[in-house]
């Protein structure tokens, strides 16, 4: 049964009067008409009563099983891409040279404008671009449920290669399931090396077509928008073997790119409608809000009266600023959009404070592969060194048994980032850090994604915790409570004393009998007890923020002016 039906509906699919059926919840507390919209789960309770097997399925789902259920209505649609790669590798110029090589075919005197997304005509044919801020961006809108993109282009420098964050946008578009095009920029350039580029791809597990694989590249100069034009056809000649097609003629339906308040207009969404046609005035639901289309607009500032599949727009008429990742649907009256939106609102009200974690943690990995829930464990893996990094991502995999498979479905040096988050939201992820420890607001963040972070200082205890998770003979892990925080911003060598730091507690407090560790660079440089507590020239047992002190660190003299010293407590927690 769909999402958003009334007591009528119900008693339709239950085969029983509907004054009867509004009778019985009347006795359960419910004064209900029979053109209410009734709660999912009151439906789903009515039907157990009945003995009655019941699906609800979202509106959203329903609109699309629907359109695709006439596949004479399908055609070709223009493909979606996301262009991600490293940091200064040209991600920013390749789009924009796509961008305004296009101009001069769309109407003059357009007000070039962000909207998140634009559209270029190649050939007779379109693609739209998403013009994403970053690698996080792509994998919340995963995380969401939202499947927007169709092809990701990889842009890498030629002259550097590959990166961290080349690494990581691989990895973010794997996860995904998304195709990868390879465009191998800054050829222009005298140290340009694009076989070194390819070598480095196929140690990724990318093997360029030039070499045998089936990966697409593309040699190109961004800045100089040399084979820009190769690079587009390659897009489109993706497009037509990946088949992608919609039905123009059902209600639209789309994803909310990214949404905002304007002071003068009202809620507003950048929306890239993926199957139907968009037409101004349409009612619409999108997640817990609803609207009217008032008013689209395009790229270049444009009025559009419609909208067909792959188009990105900009939509005014909003009741409430909707969530990236939402999906937006036609309905056909304004009313029923209203009445779903506010029970959506209600039940996720409902549904927040017994929100249960959605990723893995080491401590349930055992019973949920005896029964049969889970057959592979996703890591993310983080470490000082890059030798580390390659020795885990050799180790790791080869602790796979029978019964369950070790995926490392990414791994980086430096310190645990959003990203990772991120990411392992999306691949139900367990985060290791080998002699790194992630900032406050990481953990925080994690504990509120409910995402599992372990960090570990020797590699065989790291790998000893993998079997025995993956064995149900799981130790008691180690609960740490985050202290405070202190930058040292002078060393003092004192006679027949030591070595002395004078800090600045920027966060929380350090107490005397705390463990510390000395970060320096996002890397932990040393693990262990004070020493040492003054404030001033006393003996104190706790500081707190904003005050100055001086610490001694026990078995340590190689602290340095801009280490970060954080102090927290440990306890032993039963592993379940």
């Amino acid at each position: 049964m769909r999402e958003g039906a009334t007591i009528k509906d119900l008693a339709d699919r239950f085969k029983i009067r509907p004054r009867d059926l509004a009778d019985k919840l009347a006795l359960k507390g419910y004064n209900l008409g029979i053109t209410d919209i009734i709660d999912p789960s009151l439906a789903a309770a009515l039907a157990k009563d009945l003995n009655i097997v019941l699906e609800i399925i979202p509106v959203e789902e329903s609109c699309r099983q629907e359109a695709e259920a006439k596949p004479e209505l399908m055609i070709h649609r223009p493909p979606v891409v996301t262009i991600m790669g490293h940091v200064d590798h040209g991600k920013t110029t390749l789009l924009d040279a796509i961008r305004k090589s296009n101009l001069v075919d769309k109407e003059s005197g357009g007000i070039t404008q962000h909207i998140g997304a634009y559209q270029v005509a190649v050939n007779k044919k379109a693609i739209t671009f998403i013009d994403t801020p970053g690698h996080e961006a792509f994998t919340q809108l995963r995380a969401r449920g939202a499947k927007v993109t169709d092809i990701v282009i990889l842009v890498v420098a030629a002259e550097e290669g590959l990166m961290p964050q080349t690494r990581e946008a691989i990895n973010h578009a794997k996860a995904a399931g998304v195709p990868l095009l390879v465009a191998i920029n800054k050829i222009d350039k005298p140290e340009a090396n694009p076989d070194r580029v390819k070598r480095e791809l196929q140690k990724d597990g990318l093997l360029v077509e030039a070499w045998g694989g089936d990966v697409i590249s593309v040699e190109i100069s961004a800045k100089e928008r040399k084979n820009i034009p190769e690079l587009l056809d390659m897009i489109l000649l993706m497009a037509d073997v990946l088949d992608l097609k919609a039905n123009p003629k059902a209600p639209a339906q789309g994803v909310v790119l990214e949404a905002r308040l304007d002071p003068k207009k009202g809620p507003m969404a950048t929306v890239i409608v993926q199957t139907g046609t968009l037409q101004a005035g349409d009612a619409f639901l999108s997640g817990t809000t609803f609207g009217k289309v008032r008013a689209m607009t395009d790229d270049i500032g444009r009025k559009l009266k419609t909208a067909g599949p792959s188009a990105p727009v900009e939509i005014l008429g909003y009741a409430d600023v909707p969530r990236a990742g939402d999906l937006i649907q036609v309905l056909p009256d304004l009313e029923e959009a209203r009445k779903i939106a506010e029970e959506r609102r209600v039940v996720s009200a409902k549904a927040e404070p017994q929100k249960q974690a959605v990723a893995l943690s080491l401590d349930d990995l055992f019973r949920k592969v005896e029964t049969g829930t889970i057959k592979e464990l996703p890591l993310i893996i983080r470490a000082d060194v890059q030798g580390s990094v390659e020795v885990l991502t050799e180790l790791l995999p080869s602790l796979s048994t029978d019964k369950v498979k070790i995926r490392i479905v990414h791994a980086a040096t430096g310190s645990i980032n959003e990203s990772d988050i991120v990411l392992a939201q999306t691949t139900q992820a367990v985060i290791l850090g080998y002699n790194i420890k992630p900032a406050p607001k990481i953990q925080e963040m994690a504990v509120k994604e409910k995402i599992e972070i372990r960090t570990y200082k020797i590699i065989y205890q790291l790998t000893d915790e993998i079997k025995k998770a993956m064995t149900g003979l799981l130790e008691p892990v180690i609960k740490e409570t985050f202290l405070g925080r202190a930058q040292v911003r002078k060393i003092f060598r004192i006679p027949k004393v030591g070595t002395i730091a004078g800090c600045y507690i920027q966060e929380g407090k350090i107490t005397r009998n705390a463990e510390i560790r000395v970060i320096r660079a996002g890397i932990v440089v040393h693990k262990g007890k004070l020493s040492s507590l003054k404030h001033v020239k006393e003996n104190v047992n706790e500081i707190k923020a904003g005050y100055e002190c001086g610490l001694g660190l026990a078995n340590f003299k190689d602290v340095q002016e801009g280490d970060l010293v954080e102090a927290f407590l440990t306890e032993k927690i039963a592993a379940i």
